[in-house]
């Protein structure tokens, strides 16, 4: 199987490292090493791979701030995260999806598992990059990205810029989880300077426009948010 994806694999253990190489490439994969997080960094930055397979636990740089850098540079919005690491604590696990990982792996783990994931991560930023950029209408929210209207109830709600592109994310993927640094990354431009904090504030926003309807936009604790994705 030839692949055109680049996958760049910062890890310190040489020989983990290494034998994700080996196995990815047997699958075919192109792949990039690095054995720090600063490396990595500039190969990423240089490279311009899909996908990041990132070791939490680095010398010099920890894993979760080189997740947070590469994911708040403009020039790699579409790169993909996979946090490796042997650590497998909830707390850990949410802290590696709030610095923008896109999924998490606990150390050991079968290649036919990472295979899949990287699969799954790769699918889901294929699908992200060529889906509908037409009108969204759920549970009578209607919103059309042309004109940048929102009708609930046949009434129009005034909403800031930021506000429209976060509920447009998330109403146009119903049930999905998008962390801060998810939403930040594809909302972000040269005129819109948000935050992760500003991400919170906008939600209070939008859900007290929304009225009743404002509890369409669900907190995962520690995540983030989502859109319902069934009747309630």
């Amino acid at each position: 199987m030839i692949t055109n994806n680049k996958i760049l694999i910062i890890e310190d253990d040489k020989d983990i490292r290494d034998l994700i190489s080996f196995n990815l490439s047997k699958n075919g994969y192109k792949t990039i090493l690095s054995r720090d997080g600063e490396k990595g960094i500039e190969k990423a930055k240089n490279e311009k791979p899909d996908l990041v397979l990132l070791d939490l636990m680095l010398p010099g740089i920890h894993g979760l701030d080189v997740c947070k850098i590469l994911k708040t540079d403009s020039s790699l919005n579409k790169l993909s995260i996979i946090m490796l690491t042997a650590l497998g604590q909830e707390e850990d696990i949410i802290k590696g999806l709030e610095a923008g990982a896109d999924d998490y792996i606990t150390k050991p783990f079968s290649f036919k598992i990472l295979f899949a994931r990287i699969k799954s991560v790769l699918r889901r930023k294929k699908t992200k990059e060529s889906s509908n950029k037409g009108p969204v209408n759920l549970y009578g929210v209607k919103i059309d990205p042309q004109t940048r209207q929102v009708i609930i109830n046949e009434n129009e709600l005034k909403l800031t810029f930021t506000e429209f592109q976060i509920l447009y994310l998330l109403a146009s993927h119903p049930g999905w989880v998008f962390t801060r640094y998810q939403i930040i990354d594809k909302i972000r431009s040269d005129n819109n300077s948000v935050t992760d904090r500003s991400v919170d504030f906008q939600i209070v926003g939008l859900r007290k426009k929304m009225n009743n309807l404002g509890k369409l936009i669900e907190t995962i604790r520690g995540v983030g948010y989502r859109f319902k994705s069934k009747d309630f």
